[in-house]
């Protein structure tokens, strides 16, 4: 743009962060409207459920250890989720935006390109310890956090994009620092402090996807830290650039986006949360939908992996081109066959399932050789319906000359029913089922809640978290 446009377009129209903070404070509970507090909800249920099931991975062990040896035993912080452990604000944010990715199962925004729940959760979780914010509180910050995330991954990326930069380490502290400010009450000047802050920490690269480094799980937790930390600054009084979203040397011009971006404001349209999916498979997001039509086949014809000559799977660009996606092998690392186009088909096709224990490279030969015949090949149809549809087709030839396909538009994401359930198995298998069913009953009813530093004590087996 020449200097001239730019000025004009200054002179007319307040900065990016300032138009969104002032949208930020004038959103409220009763805009949610009956189907945005349900789907919200149902993020808390889905993150939990994540959490809670991903103690033992390494990277939760590991960053639980670092959070309590940080915090030196404070009494006065916030709970690592499934722990006992009661930890400083940052280091809650840290090890709780760790555990809620450590399966790969957690929400996504395919817009962004990101799992804004990871980091907007876990960043709520630890402010609410210092508030009397409400449950109707809590709930808007989420969809506020769900609503600049969105907008601002649609800004930013796309394919080019996030074939290099990790999308959520990018997105999710500038999305979890808007849904922070929400929840504390900050005015329009702080909560642009806190955007700009948090803009300046956006951060994550994608190496790890085809090494199979554990740096993809951390990218949530220090999102979630890095967001704590700007909220708090901000509402310190720390002043930051207006222009650090869309100035000249700001994130938009960092990615080389259109300023002034085109995508439309805050809450004009389509609430982003209603956006957000639930994944069935422990996988990628590109990974899901060519999974789900392996285990169609499987489903339907007795298929032994020995028997199959080869394997087709149609995708989009996006997938075919995400950092891992396209990977025949060696695999070394559970990360790597995480997201693996070709190795979530084989272990689809070879057991039938969508099982944790399928995802361990050392423990499935037979799917890592399958593996090496699955051959991905980019869809020009399913290309043009992307990002609003993810669709994929799998064409199997068994080696007495059988051609078998299946074909889906979209994911088929887990229901409702499906996300409650695996929340339960999870809390009542690690905080046991009375816990679980407390648990269960305020977010079911939290718009009806007093107090939303309930939902952060029920989350832990500390018997002095934080009332």
């Amino acid at each position: 743009m020449a200097a001239t446009d730019r000025s004009a377009t200054s002179a007319s129209a307040a900065p990016l962060a300032v138009r969104m903070a002032q949208l930020l404070g004038e959103y409220g509970f009763a805009r949610l409207g009956p189907e945005v507090v349900a789907k919200a909800k149902l993020c808390v249920y889905d993150l939990l459920s994540s959490a809670l099931a991903a103690g033992e991975q390494p990277w939760s062990r590991q960053v639980a250890a670092v959070a309590r040896r940080n915090s030196g035993g404070v009494a006065n912080g916030a709970p690592i989720i499934g722990t006992s452990d009661i930890v400083s604000l940052h280091d809650a944010a840290l090890a709780n935006g760790t555990l809620s990715h450590g399966l790969v199962r957690d929400d996504m925004h395919v817009g962004s390109v990101s799992h804004l729940g990871t980091v907007l959760v876990p960043t709520l979780l630890s402010l609410v310890t210092t508030t009397n914010a409400s449950g109707k509180d809590f709930l808007t910050a989420l969809v506020a956090g769900y609503e600049v995330g969105g907008k601002v991954g649609r800004m930013i990326m796309d394919v080019e994009v996030s074939k290099i930069f990790r999308p959520t380490g990018t997105v999710g502290p500038v999305a979890a620092a808007a849904a922070g400010a929400k929840l504390l009450g900050l005015t329009t000047e702080q909560t642009t402090a806190a955007l700009a802050l948090a803009a300046n920490t956006a951060a994550g690269y994608n190496e790890w996807a085809g090494t199979g480094g554990s740096e993809m799980f951390f990218h949530n937790g220090l999102a979630a830290r890095s967001a704590v930390t700007a909220v708090q600054l901000a509402a310190e009084g720390a002043y930051a650039s207006p222009t650090a979203l869309d100035g000249d040397a700001g994130i938009l011009a960092a990615f080389r986006r259109p300023r002034p971006p085109t995508v439309p404001e805050l809450f004009a349209d389509r609430p982003e949360i209603l956006a957000v999916f639930f994944k069935p498979v422990p996988a990628c997001n590109f990974a899901q939908t060519p999974a789900q039509a392996a285990l169609a086949i499987a489903q339907r014809h007795r298929l032994r992996a020995a028997d199959i000559a080869s394997v087709t799977a149609r995708v989009t660009k996006a997938a075919a081109l995400y950092p891992g996606c396209d990977v025949n092998g060696p695999f070394t690392q559970i990360l790597q066959a995480k997201m693996s186009i070709p190795y979530n088909v084989a272990a689809a096709l070879a057991h039938g399932d969508f099982a944790e224990r399928n995802y361990v490279p050392q423990q499935n030969p037979e799917v890592m050789a399958l593996a090496k015949r699955v051959k991905v090949e980019v869809d020009p149809g399913f290309t043009g319906a992307f990002p609003a549809k993810q669709g994929a087709a799998i064409v199997v030839r068994t080696r007495d000359g059988k051609t078998l396909e299946q074909s889906a538009d979209n994911v088929e994401p887990t229901d409702a029913d499906g996300v409650h359930e695996r929340f339960f198995a999870a809390a009542a298998a690690t905080l046991g089922e009375t816990r679980a069913r407390e648990l269960d009953t305020l977010i079911g009813t939290f718009e009806s809640c007093a107090n939303a530093t309930e939902l952060a004590r029920l989350t832990s087996r500390a018997k002095g978290a934080r009332q």
